[in-house]
């Protein structure tokens, strides 16, 4: 029922949406004499700031025409590589000549945490003029007809596998935070099958491997409140005339509620600063601004039972680092990998997966050799400077590729990559 006021709220506004569009655009016209003025541009501003706080934002676009490969700005091409019903594969084409060697397979798996793959713009970015790019797009539950059947976390891991077959051999994989979990049972999993398709390396970064290590608010949380709870009070209905009408999710909207409430007092602060960039007339952070909220807004739902799985497997019962997770009824052990190169990724200040949640990642593969594996801990970043930014390019980005480099199959030596355990080396 709460999913359905939300829809009818936002329904209700339109008219006044309009009209504050409609103001705005009036008081910014050069033809108005108003808006050269102060109190123009106030008007102006307060209309764009109600407009943009009560939308609803659409999904973006991952908007990347070009890259630079050898010091030359080449085409790219999206294309869809793969495809079910909860997820699409797109695969950034490059023009490069045929006659190039070519460069590693790299499949990014995104979060499906509430926000929509293009929040990894900038790491899909990053990696394109050193890989052939490969990234998960998860679908919004509530545009997934009930005909399409459940997704849960024993689908998502069956998601990963089937990716990385369709990929082919020597294939690097990156998790990027939630998925860190799924692709490590995906490689064990694949692993204990012998199959020729698991990843040659393994790069997992800002992921809850095992939250039991320096907990943070969210981890929290999920612990006290237990799985109960999250089934009573997050889980809803898909409304009509939604194509997941009647779908049971956990709507974005509360996904993004919680994101805004860990750090209320800096968003008030952006929408305030927003206000009086517009006022003086500073174009360009007004257009930063416009271009993070854009694209932070955007939020999708998940399915119930994927949401409810992942919740108690890893938040509630930290079933992977204690031997107890299980894919289809079967054990999920990641101490059967042996050949998948292993490199995990943590920023010093994240508040979502404290620091070693992620690093525990070495203590569950203790078969991994120990020239196969590496961790690096990037100070003074969050989370989201684990996988964006510019010490994400400049100093992540070089270390992530060498890891690849040193590992493919093809290129694999016994030799330890050009990479530090710590920042603080």
């Amino acid at each position: 029922m709460f999913y359905q006021l939300y829809e009818l709220n936002h329904a209700s506004l339109q008219p006044v949406r309009a009209y504050a569009d409609s103001v705005r655009l009036l008081y910014t016209n050069p033809l108005n004499p108003f808006s050269h003025t102060a109190w123009g541009r106030s008007v102006a501003a307060m209309a764009e700031l109600f407009e943009r706080t009560t939308r609803r934002y659409g999904k973006p676009r991952f908007d990347l025409p070009k890259t630079t490969v050898d010091w030359k700005s080449v085409d790219v091409k999206e294309r869809i590589a793969w495809s079910r019903p909860f997820c699409n594969l797109i695969n950034f084409e490059r023009a490069l000549p045929a006659s190039r060697r070519r460069d590693p397979k790299l499949l990014i798996v995104a979060p499906m945490s509430g926000h929509y793959a293009t929040l990894l713009r900038g790491t899909v970015e990053a990696m394109l003029p050193h890989a052939d790019v490969y990234i998960t797009d998860w679908t919004d539950a509530r545009m997934v007809p009930l005909s399409d059947g459940k997704f849960d976390l024993d689908d998502y891991i069956d998601y990963v596998i089937d990716m990385l077959h369709a990929l082919g051999p020597d294939t690097h994989v990156m998790a990027v935070c939630q998925p860190s979990v799924p692709v490590l049972a995906a490689a064990a999993v694949m692993e204990a099958r012998g199959d020729r398709c698991a990843p040659s390396t393994m790069t997992l970064m800002g992921g809850p491997i095992d939250t039991r290590r320096n907990p943070t608010a969210v981890n929290t949380l999920a612990e006290e409140k237990g799985i109960d709870w999250f089934r009573d009070n997050a889980i809803m209905q898909v409304p009509w005339p939604n194509p997941g009408f009647m779908r049971d999710v956990y709507p974005g909207f509360l996904q993004l509620s919680g994101f805004m409430s860990m750090n209320l007092d800096r968003h008030i602060i952006a929408h305030k600063d927003f206000f009086m960039h517009l006022v003086k007339h500073d174009g360009d952070n007004a257009e930063k601004h416009r271009d993070f909220y854009d694209e932070y807004l955007a939020v999708m739902d998940l399915t119930a039972e994927f949401y409810l799985q992942t919740v108690d497997t890893v938040f509630v019962r930290h079933a992977l680092p204690k031997g107890e997770m299980k894919h289809r009824g079967e054990p999920v052990d990641p101490s059967v990998i042996r050949n998948v190169a292993l490199f995990t990724v943590e920023g010093e200040n994240d508040d979502i997966s404290g620091v070693g949640q992620t690093q525990a990642a070495h203590t569950l593969c203790t078969n991994i050799p120990a020239d196969m594996r590496a961790h690096y801990l990037q100070p003074a970043v969050g989370h989201y400077g684990v996988f964006n930014g510019s010490r994400f390019r400049s100093e992540i980005v070089p270390r992530i590729v060498d890891f690849m480099t040193s590992y493919g199959r093809e290129n694999r030596v016994p030799v330890k990559p050009r990479i530090v355990h710590s920042a603080r080396a």
